[in-house]
């Protein structure tokens, strides 16, 4: 973990392209202001790890749901059965 000590209204710049602003001090809160392009996600760490549990809960309904569980071994045992063509690269024009 890099630690760092910055003053109010000071940055802290992450990739070239997230910016983090020390806003304002009061006590032991910090407020921090982050800039970054539109397809980086910012979540503060509760909220995150709440998205990731929601995840992961999501994902384990639809692997034991019992349609989904059978659509998926028949994929999968269709895919062991198809075989690719046949490469012509070495066929002459």
């Amino acid at each position: 973990m890099l630690v760092l000590s910055r003053k109010l209204g000071e940055k802290i710049v992450i990739d070239n392209e997230i910016f983090v602003t020390i806003l304002d001090v009061r006590g032991d809160v910090v407020k921090l202001g982050v800039e970054a392009p539109k397809q980086v996600t910012v979540h503060r760490e509760e909220i995150y790890k709440e998205i990731v549990a929601s995840n992961q809960q999501a994902q384990q309904k639809v692997n034991t749901h019992p349609a989904v569980s059978d659509t998926l071994s028949k994929v999968g045992n269709l895919s062991k059965k198809v075989t690719p063509p046949k490469s012509n690269h070495n066929a002459k024009s």
